[in-house]
């Protein structure tokens, strides 16, 4: 019989040993009869991965810790807060300095946290934001400016100004020539393509018009652009020494959704470096999610670290949900909503302006393993959460639910969610926010109803647009992001596109994907099925196929209520109220 001495004194042993097989010491003691424990302790060593997940308002570090081909276990956390600066309206920019400090002391915290030292960490994998870059000098470090994120409206007139232009006009009708003959998917999208803000192409051309240090050494070679994860690559690998030059790379899903980057012909596209006059030798190598990143040099944490992936955060995402075959569907709700289609080895074109992407490419013994995305995105909806909670419409976020169905419907009054103007398939970046419908009648509950409904309508608009340009039929959608965890959000969605919602049981999964990708090319586990495997669903929202048409009969009202807001500070009256 064990005694309490006993199972406290095995505990203690077994963290011990789990910790001590990690840096490669075994040792056997056989009191109190643990010698099989410590025996298979010491064969079986754990696998400790610290994943950096750098969002567009949080730093996270999630230290995990999986024996070979086991399922893993979160044990260190830790979190800090991106300071978004505002120098001017519209803009949106992170100091790199603070993100910098940040990034190393969050690595460290949760390092700490889980009771382990650097030496300890087998690998790091990097999760970041996409589209926010900045510009340094190759030869001192020295950035040119502060991250300009994909959330900045600086370039806003330049994109109206391309966007109706008599060039990109041409363009298009070339394009649209070419896939006549062709029918090439690749001219397709050039037929119908849009430049937007979130896309890294007419920001970087505005920095390279307007600062004057940077157009002077760009004439030496000596400047160089990464989004995110360029940057933190380029700084972990040259250590305290900003003068050490080192690789400059970016991963392929990084990449992809810059608007400079071909996913067609998997290289940067000529015709638009071309066309905005944006040089080649700025921008990165790009490579796989499986290259040799190296290491986290050891001047910086006291040790060196193995990077093992490098990956953005939408392709972590689907990662992280485990959206690995051809038709898998997920939707990622946090700042915005990104709907993200796996279209398998195929790059497909979109008309209704969802945009292709690569979602990862990986290398290996069977040779490529490339899978193409197809994307769309609402740039407003943790936004808009936090917007109500601002305002006093609830006092805790996770009340909103609650509140929701408190009430059987919205008493008549609609809410469009538009603080970024309204992306595809509406495409109005002049669209207006407001609730409508509001009488005497209508209760704080009310509103709150109509503000949720209002973003499992822009994610059914989404999901629609998926179904026209894919030609799939999906079985489920597969959610996560903070704004998932809203269980009147996800029963509304599964009612409006009559499949199962699954939410796993680990809702912020940017993380979990970079983790589980490390771990693959690190050799913790070895096939993706193992991966399914150890991924948990903590609960499915089945349609009500009973209220379905009613539902639908609301997103019908809701859309009327779009067109009263749509192109709403082209108006001369609204403009002048500012």
């Amino acid at each position: 019989m064990t005694t309490p001495m006993q199972t406290t004194t095995t505990t203690a042993i077994w963290q011990s040993v789990s910790r001590s097989a990690a840096c490669g010491i075994i040792f056997v003691d056989s009191t109190l009869g643990a010698t099989t424990l410590l025996f298979m302790a010491a064969t079986d060593a754990r696998h400790y991965i610290a994943t950096l997940d750098v969002g567009t308002t949080t730093i996270r570090c999630f230290v995990y810790a999986a024996q070979t081909n086991g399922e893993p276990v979160t044990v260190g956390t830790a979190y800090d807060h991106v300071d978004l600066i505002y120098p001017a309206p519209g803009w949106v920019e992170i100091n790199p300095d603070k993100l910098w400090n940040s990034v190393l002391q969050t690595i460290q915290k949760a390092t700490e946290d889980a009771k382990l030292t650097i030496e300890q960490l087998t690998c790091l994998a990097i999760s970041t934001q996409r589209n926010s870059f900045t510009c340094w000098n190759r030869s001192t470090g020295q950035v040119y400016h502060d991250f300009i994120t994909w959330k900045d409206l600086r370039a806003d007139q330049l994109v109206k100004d391309w966007n109706g232009s008599f060039t990109l006009r041409l363009l298009k009708l070339g394009a649209s020539f070419l896939h006549f003959f062709t029918r090439s998917k690749r001219f397709l999208a050039g037929s119908v393509i849009k430049l937007m803000n979130p896309q890294v192409t007419l920001r970087l051309a505005w920095v390279l018009q307007n600062n004057p240090a940077l157009q002077e050494d760009l004439k030496t070679g000596a400047v160089l652009y990464g989004t995110i994860d360029s940057w933190l690559l380029y700084r972990l690998r040259q250590g305290t020494d900003r003068s050490r030059q080192v690789e400059h790379i970016s991963d392929v899903t990084n990449c992809t959704s810059t608007g400079i980057y071909d996913p067609f012909g998997q290289e940067w596209a000529g015709w638009a470096l071309n066309l905005f006059s944006i040089k080649k030798e700025l921008l990165p190598k790009v490579v796989d999610n499986s290259y040799d990143f190296g290491h986290v040099h050891e001047s910086l944490l006291g040790a060196r670290i193995k990077i093992a992936a490098s990956v953005s955060d939408q392709s972590a995402s689907l990662w992280g949900t485990c959206c690995f075959g051809r038709g898998d569907v997920k939707i990622t709700m946090g700042t915005g909503s990104f709907l993200n289609v796996n279209t398998g080895t195929k790059c497909l074109a979109s008309v209704h302006g969802l945009y292709p992407l690569i979602g990862y490419r990986l290398q290996g013994a069977a040779g490529t393993d490339i899978n193409y995305l197809m994307e769309g995105s609402s740039n407003d909806t943790g936004s808009i959460i936090e917007w109500a909670l601002s305002v006093g419409l609830f006092e805790d976020p996770a009340d909103s639910a609650t509140m929701a169905m408190s009430v059987p419907t919205t008493d008549g009054v609609l809410f469009v969610p538009a603080f970024s103007g309204l992306g595809p398939p509406i495409r109005d970046d002049n669209a207006g926010s407001g609730f409508i419908g509001i009488k005497p009648s209508t209760r704080k509950e009310h509103m709150v109803r109509a503000l949720l409904e209002s973003l499992a309508f822009r994610v059914a608009l989404l999901y629609d647009c998926a179904l026209k340009e894919t030609g799939f039929s999906f079985t489920s959608i597969k959610v996560d992001g903070g704004v998932s965890k809203n269980d009147f959000i996800c029963q509304t969605l599964a009612d409006l596109t009559g499949i199962a919602v699954e939410r796993g049981e680990v809702t912020d999964s940017s993380a979990m994907g970079a983790m589980f990708m490390a771990g693959l090319n690190a050799g913790v586990w070895s096939t993706k099925r193992q991966l399914m495997d150890v991924r948990k669903v903590a609960k499915t929202f089945s349609p009500n196929a009973a209220g379905r048409a009613q539902r639908l009969k609301q997103m019908r009202a809701w859309e009327r209520a779009v067109e009263r807001f749509k192109k709403w500070y082209i108006l001369e009256d609204i403009k002048n109220l500012d």
